[in-house]
């Protein structure tokens, strides 16, 4: 479905907060129509921009306490964190070229 890694629980401190470059967490589920039609622009925009912004995703029916912890309320939302921190979240599927807009300054 998607090129991007998916994080857990047990790995999320380490590859999103942790990380030195910008995070985009795409939180999604199996079911979700939407996130499935923006999971191949994200696996563009990871291949165009891999080297500035990491790309993975993350599983709201596996891992409900983070989606719970991070105010998922609706998918899919997408969570840049920078630092540790969420400093971007974007919620619905969006056009490539819209997405790219709301990702500009991490790109």
């Amino acid at each position: 479905m998607s090129a991007a890694p998916s994080v857990t629980a047990a790995n999320f401190d380490e590859v999103v907060l942790k990380s030195s470059i910008p995070v985009l967490v795409d939180f999604w589920a199996e079911w979700c129509g939407p996130c499935r039609a923006v999971a191949p622009i994200l696996d563009e925009i990871s291949k165009e921009h891999g080297d500035k912004l990491k790309i993975v995703k993350l599983n709201t029916d596996e891992e409900s306490a983070l989606a719970i912890k991070y105010g998922v309320t609706s998918i899919p939302m997408l969570n840049v964190y920078v630092n540790g921190e969420v400093v971007k979240t974007i919620i619905g599927a969006k056009p490539k070229p819209a997405l790219l807009k709301d990702l500009a300054e991490f790109i």
